[in-house]
């Protein structure tokens, strides 16, 4: 069975995907163009627009985890734990088992969401009207709670407010684009340290979205023009072209964001190790 070593150098080697990555040309381009787009956009009105979406995805938050199916999936992970240790009871027994066991029972959370996401993204591709005006909440919903499930498997409570804010910490930083994730990474390595961030209180003016995030929906509606360009072109009945571009894109972020989150949730349990 691996050490906490192990997984310490993991996250290290993983963390240097920041210092080698380059952004290119189109990349540059589309910082700029973002940034002119909303220099033209009246403050109040744009601090406005992102606190409307901070609050939506802040009450998703908050729905998914009084949901009837999050509580059956609690109550999973406190069985899977107790594969491993028979004293488990509640979610914060989780912290009892080691971490080579916990980066397993979160692994198998995150295998099963991107099986989910892949489904819907192909189900999306079938290019019907209300799926696809369905796609983004249901992909922000799906990535939400599988952050949910992972800091559940590590043994924190998302129902209590500091676990909420902070797993949408999460999900915001694993959304960013690569080439500015880095400093996002750092910022909540930093306030797992210090638990600087107020633990009961939503402050709005402390939003998570801004400017650099809107590229996450600018990518939904560019899948769904794919999607909408290629529908027509069936094989065998089926628009085969449109649901492969709605399932991969769909996996390749969920798989994005339960990477990113497995990381967080290891690094904060070495973290917490080392401070004992």
């Amino acid at each position: 069975m691996v050490g906490d070593e192990y997984f310490s150098n993991e996250i290290s080697r993983w963390e240097k995907q920041w210092s080698q990555y380059q952004s290119n040309d189109f990349e540059n381009l589309y910082d700029l163009w973002v940034k002119k787009a909303f220099e033209g956009i009246p403050p109040k009105t744009r601090k406005l627009f992102f606190n409307r979406l901070d609050t939506w995805l802040f009450h998703t938050h908050a729905l998914i985890q009084g949901t009837a199916f999050q509580n059956e999936a609690r109550e999973r992970i406190i069985t899977s734990g107790k594969i491993f240790n028979s004293s488990i009871s509640d979610v914060k027994d989780m912290k009892l088992l080691n971490l080579s066991q916990l980066t397993y029972l979160a692994q198998q959370q995150a295998t099963k969401g991107k099986v989910y996401s892949f489904a819907q993204g192909g189900l999306t591709g079938t290019g019907g009207w209300l799926l696809l005006g369905l796609d983004f909440p249901a992909m922000m919903a799906m990535n939400l709670r599988g952050i949910q499930l992972i800091g559940m498997t590590f043994g924190h409570e998302m129902n209590h407010p500091y676990e909420l804010l902070l797993s949408l910490k999460v999900f915001h930083a694993a959304t960013l684009p690569k080439r500015i994730q880095k400093a996002a990474w750092e910022e909540l390595k930093q306030e797992v340290k210090s638990q600087s961030y107020h633990p009961y209180v939503f402050e709005e003016e402390d939003g998570l979205t801004d400017e650099s995030w809107i590229g996450q929906p600018l990518k939904q509606c560019f899948k769904s023009l794919f999607i909408l360009m290629f529908r027509k072109k069936l094989v065998q009945g089926l628009p085969m072209i449109s649901m492969a571009i709605g399932a991969g894109l769909n996996y390749q972020l969920t798989k994005q964001v339960t990477e990113y989150a497995i990381r967080f949730y290891q690094n904060r349990h070495l973290i917490a190790q080392s401070t004992e």
